[in-house]
């Protein structure tokens, strides 16, 4: 795995958030099956028209490991794209991670995994496999543009984008927003005169 993959991975995505100004976060409705999921890595673009996911198996297939899938499903939950046979076979190629602005289903069989998924919602039907869909190109997933390689980062919070081209910088500026986070933490949780301090320094600006 990329060194920078780690370095993602041990920031938390409100962190990386800032550092880009709020402005590359996932709809908030894509929220993790289980909050203790956290995941980075690079993203494997999957465009499918509603109720099909042929493509997604072919993008398990064509998978490196340390890979994340994410999905464009034009937001519908109707139908899952995947169910616990599916993510078990990306799991065991070695991604990282799937995340779908639209459902799952065999929720119960794919936390058993306990394997990343991040996801609108839950399905009862199942997709078809007419095999309409691309991988690799440029999508829109939960509000915001991906394009294939961009890195992905997800936690209890949700999920960032991070484009290439600016992905050292955010990783420098998220690092330096979670120390002084973690100086702050330090010096005032718990102490009565520091945070009042701190709140007349805020309010005074």
């Amino acid at each position: 795995m990329e060194d920078i993959i780690k370095q993602f991975e041990s920031i938390p995505t409100t962190c990386i958030s800032d550092a880009m100004d709020g402005l590359n976060n996932f709809n908030p409705e894509i929220k993790p099956l289980r909050e203790e999921y956290r995941f980075a890595g690079r993203a494997l673009t999957v465009k499918i028209p509603v109720g099909d996911n042929l493509a997604v198996l072919r993008a398990i297939r064509e998978s490196k490991p340390g890979d994340v899938l994410v999905i464009d499903t034009k937001g519908d939950t109707y139908r899952g794209i995947a169910g616990d046979f599916v993510v078990g076979m990306a799991q065991t190629l070695g991604v990282n991670a799937l995340v779908v602005d639209g459902a799952v289903r065999d929720v119960l069989g794919i936390k058993e995994l306990n394997f990343p998924v991040f996801c609108k919602g839950i399905a009862v039907a199942a997709s078809g496999k007419a095999g309409v869909g691309e991988i690799n190109v440029p999508i829109s997933c939960g509000g915001q543009p991906v394009h294939p390689g961009d890195m992905i980062v997800g936690d209890a919070n949700g999920v960032v984008v991070i484009p290439q081209a600016i992905e050292q910088e955010v990783l420098k500026k998220a690092a330096d927003r979670l120390k002084k986070d973690e100086i702050r933490e330090e010096k005032v949780s718990g102490k009565k005169e520091e945070i009042l301090k701190y709140l007349d320094e805020m309010l005074s600006k």
